[in-house]
């Protein structure tokens, strides 16, 4: 059979366990201290009363008058027992000098010897002390009684039992004791109420637990590879981990800091102030491309905001990527189709019997594809961009628009440095090209003129190895001057939105000629439209390449 072992105590339950020992111990030392300090003080009350008994007996003139008499008892006596029952003491006790009594509650003690010291009073003090006698321990006051000549011709002493005392200290800690556990019991309540609060934030969990569940989110927060920010009520850093730090590129100690203050770019820092749940939404920094979502942490009120941050920046080059080798399917597709239509047409003219019409059709189609990647091939060997400029010059033709390679361009094979990533020179050429296209589209000759060269190294020159220059113009409706730096954010676009959104393309190219600190600009063309210019250093020696002409 299992044994069960007792669960630790949560700490809530430990935290009451430790408030309802401190306020029981509290309370019980200041019961024991009033009980000491009111038996301190109800015995030196007694000797204060004892003391104003006897200085009353023995200043009264019936006294004196008796202490002259032959037989003082029969007077005394009386007396005595009535000053006892009026003054609340316990015994009165008149005596000659000697010590011998005249008075005594027990009648039988009458006529003995005093018990007590009487060494002070004879010498004309009045003094008190706690003496055992003939009725148990008691405080007792001694003075003289003095005649009109001062001469002491008896004694007086009265006082309380210590029992009666202690008697009426029980009565006062008594009620100590009741206020006491009231005020324990309230002091529990209190302190049962504040920790049940407590259990419900700590989910009843003890100490142990609660560390360990503090290491484990330490742990997990700066394990996983998303990044997590989250921001208090007033929009500053409350907790950020690695990954989030990595993704937004900051540095330091940023907690406690407004995220306005991080140097974020404005639409990022827009999602993160936003009062607003953001969901998927696709923001770039100077190197990646975040998807952001945000949530609100609110209870009743405004508490802050969580938000987290996954990097697609090679998930959107892949899919850049794969939308080009799209656009060559479509253009493999659409050539293929033409190449049947052609086929068909020589096969017909073989069979009307006109072969010399059917090879001269054929060899003109075969010089006129030839040319155009001889063309291309002659004016950029580099095997990655000529391929591109080949793919996005058939898919341009398949929506009316010409792509030409301008005879200004000459980039040789071996020129790019392996710094330079045929991803980055795909997203780059092939998002200006598929911009210069749609604006292009539909204008008057549509044309778009790519410019593709290498500059040689100068003194002058960005780089030890010179510059890679791409220029794509195109015959469009231009860039307004208003617009030539809203143009490369993420989401500008002056063309309706589709299904996948737009505005991104040219933000892309901007982030990879940001990552390879390169220039990018934009200016009217010759003739209209707009021309794109990318300038990279080259951090390797070009060999002699750039042929340079009146291009735009």
């Amino acid at each position: 059979m299992r044994i069960p072992v007792p669960r630790p105590r949560s700490l809530a339950g430990q935290l009451f366990a430790v408030q309802a020992v401190l306020i029981a111990v509290v309370v019980a030392g200041y019961a024991l201290f009033m009980y000491v300090s009111d038996q301190r003080q109800a015995q030196d009350a007694a000797g204060r009363q004892a003391t104003a008994v006897a200085r009353a007996v023995a200043d009264s003139p019936s006294v004196r008058a008796a202490i002259r008499t032959p037989h003082p008892t029969a007077e005394l006596q009386p007396y005595a027992l009535r000053v006892m029952r009026d003054t609340d003491v316990d015994f009165v006790t008149i005596m000659d000098p000697r010590g011998i009594r005249w008075t005594h509650p027990v009648p039988s003690e009458i006529g003995r010897h005093f018990l007590g010291n009487t060494g002070r009073a004879l010498r004309g003090e009045t003094f008190t002390e706690t003496y055992t006698g003939t009725l148990g321990a008691s405080v007792r006051a001694v003075t003289p009684v003095e005649d009109d000549d001062k001469r002491i011709v008896g004694l007086v002493s009265a006082g309380i039992k210590v029992e009666a005392i202690s008697e009426r200290v029980r009565g006062q800690v008594t009620a100590l004791v009741g206020w006491a556990a009231g005020a324990l019991a309230l002091g529990a309540v209190g302190t049962y109420v504040v920790n049940a609060r407590l259990r419900r934030h700590t989910h009843g969990m003890n100490a142990t637990e609660l560390s360990r569940m503090h290491d484990y989110h330490q742990a997990a927060l700066h394990a996983v590879r998303e990044g997590l920010l989250m921001l208090d009520g007033q929009f500053r850093v409350a907790l950020i981990n690695d990954g989030g730090r990595e993704l937004l590129g900051v540095a330091g100690d940023v907690v406690g800091s407004s995220v306005a203050g991080l140097g974020l770019p404005a639409p990022l820092t827009g999602a993160l102030l936003s009062s607003e749940p953001r969901v998927d939404e696709v923001h770039l920094t100077a190197d990646r491309v975040l998807v952001v979502n945000t949530s609100p942490v609110s209870g009743g009120e405004r508490r802050g905001t969580v938000a987290t941050l996954r990097d697609v920046t090679e998930l959107q080059s892949l899919m850049g990527e794969l939308d080009s080798e799209r656009g060559f399917t479509q253009a493999l597709r659409s050539q293929a189709h033409e190449a049947a239509n052609r086929l068909h047409t020589v096969v017909s003219l073989i069979e009307l019997g006109r072969a010399e019409e059917a090879v001269d059709f054929a060899t003109a189609e075969l010089e006129l594809a030839q040319a155009l990647t001889d063309q291309v091939v002659a004016a950029v060997s580099e095997p990655v961009l000529a391929a591109l400029l080949l793919g996005k010059t058939a898919q341009a033709n398949e929506r009316g628009v010409e792509l030409v390679v301008s005879g200004d361009s000459r980039l040789d094979d071996g020129v790019l440095p392996e710094s330079l990533s045929a991803r980055d020179l795909v997203t780059i050429l092939g998002n200006l090209i598929d911009n210069a296209v749609d604006a292009a589209q539909g204008s008057t000759r549509a044309r778009i003129t790519v410019t593709a060269y290498a500059t040689e190294p100068t003194a002058g020159a960005r780089g030890a190895g010179g510059e890679l220059v791409l220029k794509v113009a195109d015959t469009g409706p231009g860039v307004d001057g208003d617009h030539t730096d809203l143009v490369f954010q993420r989401g500008f676009s002056t063309k309706p939105s589709g299904p996948g959104g737009r505005g991104l393309g040219l933000a892309l190219v901007r982030q990879a000629v940001h990552r390879h600190a390169g220039d990018l600009s934009v200016a009217g063309a010759e003739g209209g439209g707009a021309e794109f210019v990318v300038r990279l250093p080259l951090r390797a020696a070009v060999p002699a390449a750039r042929v340079r002409g009146g291009g735009a």
